[in-house]
This record gives C-alpha cells, structure tokens and sequence, in this order.
C-alpha cells in the first residue's frame, strides 16, 4: 500500500534557540513530528505537522489501560554530510512484536521509514555534528478509545518526533544488583518495549539512586539469581577473554539491537562470546579471582557504556578503569565508525537518507 505524506511546515524554525554544544538528552525538540491515526481498521491521514501538543480526552484508553509501545533510533551525519540511520528495519520488526503483545495493530515497514525518512528530510538541520552527539528518533503509539473498560481499544495514534542529543550517561554508570524488585517474568511482557515496562522500575531506581547508584541491574524473578538486564541497556561481562551475555530464550529481556549488532561484531573477530544463563554469584567469583575485565551496557541511547561498579548484597565490585577495556572500547569506537562513514558498512546496517527523493 502506497501512504501519501501530508506536509505541513511549521513557520518559524526554533533551531537558533538551540546551543548545539549543550543539549540536555531528551529535552530539545526538533520543528515538526508525524502523526497517523489507525480508525475503522486501518491507518489514516499520514501528515507531518509543526511540533506541538496532543490533545486526548479524559477517558483515553492508553491512559488508563497502558496499550502504550515505543522505539527509539538515531540518524548521524557523515563526513561528506549524508545522513544515515542505525538499523532502522530492526526498529520496525520489534516495534510490531511489542504491538502484538500489547493487541496493537502493526505499523507497515514501508509506513514507518516514509515517515522517518520525509520527517528527518524536513529537519535535517537539526542533526548535530559534533562528537557523540546524533538526532535521536522516537516512534509511539498508544490507544486512543474513548472509553472506559478493560479491552484492547480499536482506535491508535502513531507518532514520530525527534530531538538532537548528546550522550546518554557522561560518565561510567554504576549499577546496584535488585534483590528485592523484579522488572519481567516469563510469560510476561518483558520483551515488549512498552511503556509499563519502565514505569514498574521508577521506584526501585530511585532507591538505587539514593545509595548512590545510576541504575539496577535486574536479576531474575523466581530466584533473583541470573542476570537479566539494566532498565536502559542490555548487559555484557567479560571474564577473562571470554564476553557473555544473557540469553533471550526466558522471554523476560528486550532484543537489543546494538546488542545484535555488538555480538555480530564479536562473532566476526573470533572474539569467544557466549549467550546464556549468567549468575551474579559466576560474576562475584570472577571479581574474587581478579577474572573480571569489564561489564558494560549496549543500547540505543546509551550505546556502549562502561559499568564502573556493580553493588551486590553490600558488596561494591569496582570495574577496571575504562581506558584499559580493549574490547568494549574496540566495539564502541568500530560503531561510532560504521555510523559516521569512516568504517566499511559491510553489514548494510546503515539507512541512507535520499535527500532527492520524496514520498
């Protein structure tokens, strides 16, 4: 099905209010944002229009029964100045898993990069250019019935906006263990990036900041015995020369895709990377015997960040000092180089933004 973009520009840019070498993450907007509504079955009325509020009724669906999903990507300017998105087809695919999850329809591939594409056309100016920084992409969708009772709503509203961004964490991140909270449990809807997922970790993360920690490192929930994942990232430990990573077979962590790409990666340079069970007591031992080299978290937002300490049970295991971790700083650096340009794209990861072409 072909999707006609309605465009209409927003008058006055506010990108000269903008101090591109100071940009608090998720905080600066760019001018404009597509919206799409899916009514009677169907999606409708595709339009990109001039950033602003939404307008919901009290009894909007999603704010009362959560049918809320999201996803989040980036799109980089090269040296020559192309603009190029990280694996965006990887976006689309989990964003339609989580909408089955959650009894959502599914958002067409050719929909979703259409709308990203004329989106960032349009606000191309607005991706930064300095070090680290990138125009980070947020697609949505929530219910929109207006209606109160427990029933997949038929009505949605799928929008995407964008905001330029710096790093996510400035500094290595120091994580406590959960031992008492648990973020998904098998049967669950811990492979979905929904909403909810989130919200149930606001509280335990706000004790874990209290104790000085930047994040918790979910375990678990029927043991609190094998690691599962940081509320913003994947995890990665090394001991040894050996990198593991839990698996994905318990249904209870997200599918990262800069997690994909870090074990293709690793795959590639006979690197001896393992995907499976880990326990926090395999990690205390490693720590003990001086066998842990690193630990550090893969995602979108925070792309490879170091893990500099990891509390456990008053217990506080300090990380080796970043600049010494070859691998991840191997990885994070052959990353930053295939998303600029400076690497070869061997694995066709990149979306290149045709400038010419229009919808």
């Amino acid at each position: 099905m072909s999707y006609k973009i309605k465009i209409e520009k927003n008058s006055v840019s506010k990108i000269h209010e903008v101090d591109f070498n100071n940009i608090p993450f998720g905080r600066v907007f760019s001018d404009h944002m597509f919206v799409v509504d899916f009514i009677d079955g169907a999606w409708k009325d595709p339009r990109i229009i001039p950033f602003q509020n939404l307008s919901m009724h009290p009894s909007t669906s999603a704010l009362h029964y959560g049918q809320a999903i999201f996803e989040g990507l980036k799109a980089y300017k090269d040296h020559s100045g192309n603009i190029q998105i990280f694996r965006p087809e990887k976006n689309i695919q989990r964003m339609n898993r989580s909408a089955e999850r959650m009894a959502m329809p599914q958002i067409s591939e050719e929909l979703f990069l259409n709308a990203m594409t004329e989106l960032i056309k349009l606000d191309q100016e607005w991706i930064p250019t300095s070090e680290g920084a990138s125009l980070y992409i947020r697609p949505f969708m929530f219910a929109t019935d207006e209606y109160v009772g427990i029933k997949a709503s038929e009505n949605y509203k799928f929008v995407i906006f964008t905001c330029p961004v710096q790093a996510y964490y400035s500094q290595p991140v120091k994580v406590k263990i959960a031992e008492k909270y648990v973020r998904a449990f098998p049967g669950g809807t811990g492979t979905a990036k929904a909403a909810g997922n989130y919200a149930g970790t606001l509280y335990p993360v706000n004790l874990a900041k209290q104790e000085g920690y930047d994040q918790i490192l979910w375990m678990d929930a029927k043991e609190f015995k094998y690691l599962q994942e940081i509320g913003t990232m994947n995890i990665f430990i090394q001991i040894g020369d050996k990198i593991i990573t839990p698996d994905l077979s318990q249904g209870t962590i997200l599918e990262g895709i800069t997690r994909d790409s870090v074990l293709q990666l690793l795959h590639d340079w006979d690197i001896e990377v393992e995907e499976r069970r880990i326990t926090i007591d395999e990690v205390v031992e490693a720590y003990n015997k001086n066998e842990l080299k690193d630990a550090f978290g893969t995602g979108t937002a925070a792309t490879i960040s170091h893990i500099s300490n990891i509390g456990y049970k008053n217990k506080n295991l300090i990380l080796p000092d970043p600049e010494s971790r070859i691998i991840s700083n191997r990885i994070k650096d052959e990353l930053n180089k295939i998303k600029l340009s400076r690497a070869e794209d061997k694995y066709n990861w990149m979306y290149k933004i045709n400038l010419e072409a229009t919808v």
